[in-house]
């Protein structure tokens, strides 16, 4: 009983986790590396500028060269530019 528990457990997580995958590829157009929008060591990658090359490292809030990925309408609302 309880192994028969366990695996329902593990199905039902497993088809969570699918249903999420595919939202998540349906939507992948739907947004933009946002620049500008950043708080300090809360960037998404490399600065485009080349201060640093990993996530995290922004040293100032709202620098140009580091971004944020979010959906595209929330970057121009937020008064940052979206890479072109």
């Amino acid at each position: 009983m309880k192994n028969r528990l366990g695996r329902q457990a593990l199905i039902a997580a497993a088809l969570a986790g699918l249903s999420t995958a595919g939202a998540t590829v349906a939507h992948a157009d739907d947004t933009v590396n946002c620049y500008g929008v950043a708080k300090a060591g809360h960037n998404d990658c490399a600065s485009k500028t080349g201060v640093h090359d990993c996530a995290g490292q922004a040293k100032v809030d709202h620098d140009k060269g580091d971004f944020k990925t979010m959906p595209k309408g929330n970057c121009l609302k937020l008064g940052g530019s979206p890479e072109k």
